[in-house]
């Protein structure tokens, strides 16, 4: 079977299983139908957030961690909302249909918690990073480090085909729509009311550029060669928000409100390894809490903005 022709098999079986789950999952109509909550995030460790040494428990724990200072936690308080009038179902480690806690998992977790209904205002969703793109290539990011540091071969273009690095060309519009739209249809469904915005990730490096940075015990570790990684993050911005036009709901473009603070840059709002510097034990390239505090700012204007 040529490539592209399985590469259609596994879509269409991803999208397939998703259907049958939400299928599953979905509450009768009837006059005890709830109301739901005001917010409902779901995500991965950029909604979460947390510690560099929950790596070491990350993926599939329904009851994982959301930081205090998480973007989620502080849209919650800027919005006035009571933590009971939001449904926080993030967890590091989340994908849309990969593994572990899943895109299925978070919108089944927040149905039977009675989260979606007329009252529902908005649901953000924040995933696809650590998604498989393609075949036979590794999970998204999980090997990003790895090609990073690899200073003999690099991280240059050529290392999607090399299988070290995810393929960008896999990652479009399309793809992320088709991988999501049953449960966007569900959310639609069951919170006619609600907002539902798909969130980007931050700024990490300069759109376009195609080495890498990282702050990493508070010296800056430069790949000259990193265009795989960097064309991969470019790539899954614009498949975010081309899946959004698709699926008609909204795009916030988390790159352009934290642009030129990416890391490595004076005042980076992203967090190294154990860099001193940014937040010493903050998640590699995930938003410090300053960048949280620009994205929830920026969640809370697109909520107002309808």
């Amino acid at each position: 079977m040529k490539s592209s022709a399985r590469l259609r098999l596994v879509a269409a079986s991803m999208v397939c299983g998703t259907a049958a789950v939400l299928a599953t999952m979905a509450p009768p109509a009837t006059a005890d139908t709830p109301d739901g909550k005001s917010l409902v995030t779901i995500g991965d460790s950029f909604s979460a957030n947390g510690q560099i040494l929950d790596l070491l428990n990350a993926g599939g724990d329904p009851d994982c961690k959301h930081v205090p200072t998480s973007w989620p936690s502080q849209l919650t308080q800027r919005l006035g909302l009571s933590p009971d009038d939001v449904e926080d179902t993030s967890c590091q480690g989340g994908t849309i249909d990969t593994s572990g806690w899943t895109l299925v998992h978070q919108v089944k977790r927040a149905a039977s918690d009675n989260a979606f209904g007329p009252r529902t205002r908005a649901v953000t969703i924040q995933l696809g990073m650590n998604d498989a793109w393609g075949t036979d290539n590794p999970v998204a990011l999980s090997r990003a480090y790895t090609c990073l540091i690899d200073l003999s071969n690099g991280c240059g273009v050529e290392a999607a085909a090399e299988g070290r690095a995810p393929d960008p060309a896999t990652l479009t519009g399309q793809a992320y729509a088709d991988r999501v739209r049953k449960a966007v249809e569900y959310i639609r469904y069951y919170a006619p009311n609600a907002q539902i915005i798909f969130v980007g990730y931050p700024e990490i490096h300069t759109p376009g550029q195609t080495s890498a940075c990282a702050g990493i015990l508070g010296i800056d570790a430069v790949q000259p060669r990193a265009g795989a990684i960097t064309e991969f993050l470019d790539h899954m911005d614009t498949a975010q928000r081309d899946a959004a036009a698709i699926l008609k709901v909204t795009f916030l473009d988390s790159r352009a409100v934290t642009a030129g603070h990416g890391a490595c840059t004076p005042g980076a709002w992203v967090a190294g390894a154990f860099d001193p510097r940014t937040e010493l034990l903050g998640f590699p390239w995930h938003p410090t809490a300053h960048g949280d505090m620009i994205l929830a700012a920026a969640v809370q204007q697109k909520i107002a903005q309808g």
